[in-house]
């Protein structure tokens, strides 16, 4: 019964899943600019569990499912038996008999596991403290689209190792790139994530050593959820890791700028820098919908025929 797939990690696919995945994404992506109707989860339903707030995860899913003929349930932790101390694994074992597959956005990454040990259908990452799965596929995406194969070239990630960077560094062994991190000192990403990369990724202190000659460069906010008591102090300890003009200028002339969003611009970004040339972050946003509607068709039964 429990052998349903499910996207908690990069690591869950092999890397020619992945790519199949991403490249589907560009396909829906153009059938949608296209006009053209494709409802393969006719009758399909997707839960969607948020315990943390959202605009493009919430937004992304719940209109992907619409447009490939499904529906989405939003669903708050207020709202439901999970806020009030249900157990994970029942809340699990309850849903997943009435939904076709549920998308979970938390805190602790095992709320993850523990539901997905528990459920017989798709369990999906939308975030946790770790990882941020489905938006390594958006902007793995957006990067195909613009420059073609990541594979072999230099990756930069300023600022905090958080799950973003955990992400970027499952990213760097499953499309084989190289990844340079510049952050503060105590603020680097998890070691085990670290170790699994082995020599594919560089923790740097300087962010100018980590965009040298880099074809992509990522940030992040600062302070994540969950971390406001800490803002001030990672102002002033974050405030040279800001990603401006003058430091794209040190990366690949064909440099490409990511930010996962929302931004604080004057804080990890110049006021100016979503607006330069080299950043791609409307696109890598808008990529969000159509690399999940590929990960939903991919993971979700088609609706039943009528015999």
């Amino acid at each position: 019964m429990m052998s349903a797939r499910h996207f908690l990690s990069l690591m869950d696919y092999t890397p020619e899943e992945l790519l199949s995945v991403i490249r589907r994404g560009i396909e829906l992506k153009d059938l949608r600019d296209r006009g053209v109707l494709f409802e393969p989860l006719k009758n399909r339903v997707l839960g969607m569990i948020f315990e943390k707030s959202s605009t493009r995860t919430r937004l992304s899913f719940e209109a992907g499912m619409i447009q490939l003929g499904g529906q989405a349930i939003f669903l708050s932790p207020r709202d439901t038996q999970l806020g009030r101390g249900e157990p994970i694994g029942d809340c699990a074992i309850v849903m997943s008999r009435m939904l076709d597959a549920v998308m979970i956005r938390t805190f602790a990454h095992s709320t993850l596991t523990e539901f997905a040990a528990n459920s017989r259908v798709p369990v999906i990452n939308g975030l946790s403290d770790d990882l941020h799965p489905c938006q390594l596929l958006a902007d793995m995406q957006t990067y195909l689209e613009h420059r073609g194969s990541i594979k072999g070239k230099t990756v930069a990630w300023i600022g905090d190792g958080n799950n973003m960077c955990n992400s970027y560094i499952e990213a760097a062994i499953q499309f084989d790139f190289q990844l340079r991190v510049a952050c503060p000192e105590g603020y680097e990403p998890n070691p085990q994530f670290v170790a699994l990369a082995g020599d594919r990724v560089t923790i740097v202190r300087d962010p100018r050593d980590a965009v040298i000659g880099a074809h992509l460069v990522s940030t992040d906010v600062w302070t994540s959820m969950g971390q406001e008591e800490e803002t001030a102090k990672r102002l002033e300890l974050f405030a040279p890791y800001q990603v401006n003009r003058a430091l794209l200028d040190l990366a690949a002339d064909d440099v490409l700028f990511m930010h996962c969003l929302p931004a604080h611009r004057g804080e990890e970004i110049s006021l100016d820098l979503l607006d330069d040339s080299r950043s791609v972050a409307w696109d890598q946003a808008e990529n969000r919908l159509h690399a999940q509607k590929a990960l939903l068709e991919f993971l979700v039964q088609p609706a039943y025929q009528p015999a």
